[in-house]
């Protein structure tokens, strides 16, 4: 088995990022098996090196090696492309031809860019990973392939899934060894080394002196964010190299050549905001309403307690008072400087005590009636709307708690909290 550095040199990879290192080991590993493998990482970031690794050191080596970009090729084309098609089939099929699983038969396929295929292609992807099995367009013949695919995507899969653009079958079917790639920005250390060697093959290209950076510069390069990657960090420094007439490239020089947006400042991800367990206005808003209706009906109850029991506020249960005040009832009360202190809750009227004692529990009951009726139906109409809510998305939280305009853990703390 080669080894990690080994590997480097011969297929030019710079780097000695830990996590680049952890992927480049797993393709060594999975290289002997016909195992399915799914290169995941951002646009950019040099994804298709690892299946390369992983056919020049298969049993396959000596068969066909071919990459297709799923996101190139036109949606009405891409079944013919990949599967072929006979004499006929569709307009302009002038010629049967042979697709790509059809030619690189023992040998290896990598499916670039694999989120973007139609779900109609999918389904026949998915039968050929099953059992090598797949029919030309306009033919009803089954023919069989012996083809290792490997696929990459800078595509979400988990979110593809949710949203029905991407089938769950296939993805756990391709994804058998999942070998992430890390972004530009988290190889720091990486950055330089590479802009150096990008500086290098340019200076040989184009037959001029090398470029070379400021301390300043160089420490700006890696603070980047970089959100092209290495496929940036490759076109800036081919622009300096061509474009700058002094060799020596200074700050001001370099970010000249940088958009702003692209400095390493917290950023949101996805256009979305960090969720939490009230990440939105509208999740804060609720909280608020809702407190304070909790806070209305406990003042409603301290007032029928303190109308039954005159002033004598030392009969009230204390963790009422203390939710109504948020503190004991000695803490609020009032001193004036002639007169002695006293209560700031006023004793009823003997009139007022008297009404009271006539109506008694009747009206505790009706203020307690009408505070679970209002409960209820607030609660009634929150209920309808996410049962409404996860019936439009089939059951599909994230999609449900995107429709309501509240996070996804809310939402499943209200599932909970509603028994759904």
């Amino acid at each position: 088995m080669e080894s990690v550095q080994s590997i480097k040199q011969r297929f030019e990879i710079i780097g000695n990022d830990p996590k680049l290192n952890r992927a480049i080991e797993k393709a060594i590993q999975v290289a002997p098996t016909d195992i399915s493998v799914l290169v995941v990482g951002e646009s950019g970031v040099g994804k298709e090196s690892i299946p390369r690794i992983i056919h020049s050191l298969s049993h396959r080596k000596h068969g066909k090696y071919i990459a297709v970009n799923c996101g190139a090729i036109p949606e009405g084309t891409i079944d013919s492309e990949l599967f072929g098609h006979e004499k006929g089939a569709f307009t302009g099929a002038t010629n049967t031809r042979e697709g790509y699983f059809e030619v690189a038969d023992g040998g290896t396929i990598f499916l670039d860019e694999v989120g973007e295929l139609p779900l109609t292609t999918q389904v026949r992807l998915l039968r050929v990973l099953e059992n090598g099995e797949f029919i030309k367009v306009g033919s009803s013949q089954v023919q069989k392939t012996n083809v290792r695919i490997v696929a990459a995507t800078n595509v979400n899969m988990f979110e593809a899934i949710q949203k029905g653009k991407f089938r769950e079958d296939l993805y756990y079917r391709l994804s058998t060894v999942d070998i992430p790639l890390p972004p530009l920005r988290d190889r720091k250390d990486d950055i330089h080394l590479l802009f150096r060697k990008f500086a290098s093959d340019f200076a040989h290209k184009y037959k001029m002196p090398p470029i070379k950076l400021s301390e300043d510069a160089v420490q700006f390069l890696q603070k980047y964010r970089w959100s092209g990657n290495i496929r940036q960090l490759r076109n800036v420094a081919e622009q300096l190299s061509v474009l700058e007439t002094n060799r020596d490239i200074s700050l001001q020089t370099l970010q000249s050549y940088l958009p702003l947006e692209g400095t390493a400042l917290p950023s949101v991800i996805g256009g979305k905001k960090a969720e939490g367990d009230f990440a939105t206005e509208r999740d804060i808003l609720y909280k608020v309403l809702f407190d304070m209706k909790s806070d209305l009906n406990d003042l409603k109850k301290l007032t029928l307690e303190l109308m039954k029991n005159g002033s004598k506020v030392q009969d009230i249960n204390p963790s009422l008072i203390q939710k109504v005040y948020g503190s004991t009832v000695n803490e609020k009360e009032i001193a004036f400087e002639d007169e002695p202190r006293m209560n700031i809750i006023p004793t009823p009227t003997q009139s007022q005590q008297e009404e009271f004692d006539d109506e008694d529990d009747t009206n505790y009951l009706m203020a307690e009636t009408v505070e679970e009726e209002e409960t209820l139906s607030l609660e009634a109409k929150e209920l309808e709307l996410i049962k409404k809510a996860l019936e439009r998305n089939k059951g599909k939280r994230k999609a449900a708690a995107d429709e309501l305009g509240i996070s996804e853990r809310t939402l499943y703390r209200k599932i909970k909290q509603f028994n759904l």
